[in-house]
C-alpha cells in the first residue's frame, strides 16, 4: 500500500491504491449537488487546504485547462450515517456520503492526503464509517483551568479533524450563573454569550456541543458557601471515600430536599438555552455523601441508597426532558445497583466511565446492553494526577473501551480529560490520548497499532514532540510503584511530608527516572518557543522538582537546611513557570487555586 495512505488518521475502513497520480495545483474547481450548507464544512475544509484559486461551481462543471475538479455529492449509502468514499484517479476526485457529516468526513481525508503527498495524490479507493456513532472528548473546566476562547476553538479544529463530533466541558462552577456570582466570581468562568458562539463555531465543524453541568455530587464550591450549604447532604462533610480516607467538605445535594431540584430548576434554565444539542449531560457521579449518615439517612435505610439515588435521578430527568433535553448521566452508581439498571427512564443514556488498563467495561457494558438501556463507554486520557502522563495505561484503558463498547452496542466513545489536583498537567499532556482516543473510536481494529507519535506530529497538534510526549508519559513505569488513577511521581510533588511512599521507591528507581528525562529533554526539538515545545519543557520541570523532593525525603537530606534551600528554590522557580505556561492557553481564574498546592510544599522547605 502506498505510504502516504498508511499515514492517514484515523485510518479508514478499505483502502485500495490504483495506478497513477493526481498532482493537485494552485486552481481547479469544486462541483456539487447537494444545499450550500450541507456541502459548506467539506467545502471551508477544502479551501483551507488549497488556497484561493480553487472556486466552486455546479454539479456538471467541466475540469478547467490545467486544473482539477473535486466532487462532492450526496447518494444513499449501505454503510450508513458519517460513512464516505472516495475515489482519486489522475482526473480528480469523486467524494460521496449520504449526509452532511459524511461529505465532511471526506474532505477531511482528503485534505490529509494532499498534506502527506505534497499534492502529488496516489490513485485509490477509500471506503470509510465510523464504529461509534458519537466520538467525543470531555474537557474538565472546573478543576481550576478554565481555556480561553482562542483554546476552544483550535481545539475544536484539531478534534474536527479528527472525527471527533462532539464535545463536552465538564462543569461544576465554571458558567456565569446569573444571581449565582459569588460560587464563580474568580474561576474566569464561560459565559452565554461564549458558550453560543462556541456552539456556532462546533456546528460548522459538525461537532455537536454538548451541555455538562454535574448535578447532585461535585458541588464542593456550591455547598462552601452558606447560601447553598443548608442543600448540602452531609453538611459537616466527612463522607468516606472508596479508596480511603474521607471527603473533608460537602460535596453532594441532599435528593429528599425539594429545594435542590428548585435550584437544578434554575440553573438548567440559564444554561440550556445556549446550546444546540438535544443531549444534556447531568452528571450525578460519585455522591459519597449518600452512604446513610446525612439528611437523607431515614429514607437511605428505609428504601436504601440505590432507590434514593435512582428517585432523585428521575426527578431531575423529568426536568431534562420537560425543557425538550434527553438526559445523559455517569453510571457508576447504578450500576452498583443492577437490580435498578431496568427502572432508569429508557430514553436516557448512561455514561459508563473507567478509567485504568483493566476497568470492567466488559461486565458494565453486558450489564447494560442486558437491561436495553443506551450507553457511552468513557474511558480517559489518563492525564491528570500525572504530571506528564500515564502512556502505557491510556493505550490500554482506550483500547479496552473500543473493544468491549463494540461488542456491547455502546452508541457513543467519549474520551475524559480531567482536572484533578490542581490541573497541573499541561495541554500537551492529553494530546496522546485525544489522538489514539479518536483513532479507535473511528475504527478500533484497523487503528490498534497506529504510530500514534507519527500521527500526533502530523494531525495532533504536537509539532514534532509526540514522540518525547509518549516518552515522558511512560516515566511513572519507571519510578517504583503503581497506583490508580495517579501516578506516584505525582503524588511525590503533590502530598506533604510524612506520607509513607511505598517500598519500590527508591533513590535509585528516582534517579533512573531523571537520568530518562535528561535522555528525552536532549532528544527535544530545537524550537522553544512554540507553545507545545513550551508545555513539554514544563512536564519535564515538574517531573525533575517530583524525584528531587523524592529523593531528598527518601535519603533524609529534606531536613538539611542546605538541601531545604535548593529545593525551594527549585519549587519557586516551578511556580512562576507554571503560572506563564499556564497563561499560554488559559485563563486567569483557577490559576491560584493550583498554585496554592504547589505554594504549600513550598512552606515546608522554608518553614
Amino acid at each position: 500500500m502506498h505510504v502516504h495512505v498508511e499515514r492517514l488518521a484515523p485510518r479508514p475502513r478499505r483502502i485500495v491504491t490504483g495506478a497513477g497520480v493526481l498532482r493537485i495545483g494552485d486552481s481547479g474547481v469544486f462541483s456539487f449537488d447537494a444545499q450550500a450548507d450541507v456541502v459548506q464544512p467539506a467545502l471551508r475544509t477544502l479551501k483551507n487546504a488549497l488556497g484561493p484559486g480553487w472556486q466552486e461551481s455546479g454539479a456538471r462543471a467541466s475540469s478547467p485547462a490545467g486544473g482539477t475538479r473535486i466532487r462532492l455529492s450526496l447518494v444513499p449509502r449501505a454503510a450508513g450515517p458519517q460513512s464516505y468514499s472516495l475515489c482519486v484517479t489522475p482526473a480528480g476526485v469523486e467524494a460521496e456520503a449520504q449526509d452532511r457529516a459524511g461529505l465532511f468526513y471526506a474532505a477531511v481525508t482528503l485534505t490529509q492526503l494532499i498534506g502527506l503527498s505534497g499534492g502529488a495524490l496516489p490513485a485509490c479507493e477509500i471506503e470509510d464509517a465510523p464504529d461509534f456513532e458519537a466520538r467525543g472528548v470531555m474537557l474538565d473546566i472546573s478543576r481550576d483551568k478554565v481555556p480561553t476562547m482562542a483554546t476552544l476553538f483550535g481545539l475544536v479544529d484539531g478534534l474536527a479533524a479528527l472525527k471527533i463530533n462532539q464535545l463536552q466541558l465538564y462543569t461544576e462552577h465554571a458558567f456565569a450563573y446569573r444571581g449565582h456570582e459569588a460560587v464563580w466570581r474568580d474561576a474566569s468562568p464561560m459565559t452565554p454569550e461564549e458558550i453560543r458562539e462556541l456552539d456556532a463555531y462546533c456546528r460548522e465543524r459538525c461537532v455537536e456541543l454538548v451541555p455538562n453541568q454535574n448535578s447532585f455530587g461535585h458541588l464542593e464550591r456550591w455547598l462552601a458557601l452558606p447560601r447553598y450549604a443548608p442543600l448540602a447532604e452531609l453538611p459537616q462533610g466527612g463522607a468516606p471515600l472508596p479508596w480511603g480516607g474521607v471527603h473533608e467538605r460537602p460535596t453532594s445535594l441532599c435528593p429528599t430536599d425539594p429545594r435542590s431540584l428548585a435550584l437544578l430548576e434554575d440553573l438548567y434554565g440559564q444554561l440550556l438555552p445556549n446550546f444546540t444539542a438535544r443531549l444534556f449531560n447531568v452528571g450525578c457521579d460519585e455522591t459519597f455523601d449518600l452512604r446513610g449518615e446525612g439528611r437523607s439517612a431515614a429514607q437511605v435505610r428505609a428504601r436504601g441508597e440505590g432507590r434514593v439515588y435512582l428517585d432523585f435521578l428521575k426527578e431531575i430527568h423529568a426536568r431534562v426532558t420537560a425543557r425538550g433535553r434527553r438526559m445523559a448521566f455517569w453510571g457508576d452508581i447504578i450500576i452498583r445497583h443492577p437490580e435498578l439498571v431496568r427502572e432508569v427512564p429508557r430514553d436516557a443514556l448512561a455514561l459508563e466511565w473507567g478509567y485504568e488498563a483493566d476497568h470492567p467495561f466488559d461486565a458494565h457494558g453486558a450489564l447494560f446492553a442486558a437491561s436495553g438501556l443506551p450507553f457511552y463507554v468513557c474511558p480517559g486520557t489518563s492525564s491528570w494526577n500525572s504530571l506528564a502522563g500515564r502512556t502505557a495505561n491510556m493505550r490500554a484503558n482506550l483500547a479496552a473501551a473500543a473493544d468491549n463498547g463494540l461488542r456491547h452496542g455502546a452508541c457513543g466513545y467519549l474520551v475524559t480529560d480531567w482536572g484533578d489536583g490542581g490541573h497541573w498537567q499541561p495541554l500537551a499532556v492529553s494530546l496522546a490520548g485525544y489522538v489514539y482516543g479518536a483513532a479507535l473510536a473511528w475504527g478500533g481494529t484497523r487503528n490498534r497499532d497506529l504510530d500514534l507519535a507519527q500521527a500526533m506530529d502530523l494531525f495532533g497538534g504536537t509539532q514534532g514532540y509526540g514522540d518525547a510526549l509518549l516518552r515522558l508519559g511512560d516515566l511513572y513505569l519507571r519510578c517504583g510503584a503503581l497506583r490508580g488513577n495517579a501516578s506516584e511521581l505525582f503524588l511525590l510533588l503533590a502530598k506533604p511530608r510524612g506520607r509513607a511512599l511505598p517500598a519500590g521507591i527508591t533513590t535509585g528507581t528516582l534517579r533512573d527516572v531523571l537520568g530518562a528525562v535528561d535522555d528525552t529533554e536532549r532528544a527535544l526539538p530545537a524550537d522553544q518557543t512554540s507553545v507545545v515545545g513550551q508545555e513539554v519543557r514544563h512536564a519535564i520541570r515538574l517531573l525533575r522538582a517530583a524525584c528531587h523532593r523524592g529523593v531528598a525525603l527518601l535519603d533524609g537530606t529534606s531536613d538539611a537546611p542546605a538541601a531545604r534551600t535548593v529545593l525551594a528554590a527549585e519549587q519557586e522557580a516551578l511556580m512562576a513557570a507554571h503560572a506563564s505556561v499556564w497563561r499560554l492557553r488559559n485563563r486567569e481564574g483557577g490559576l491560584s487555586d493550583s498554585l496554592a498546592r504547589m505554594e504549600a510544599i513550598h512552606r515546608e522547605y522554608i518553614a
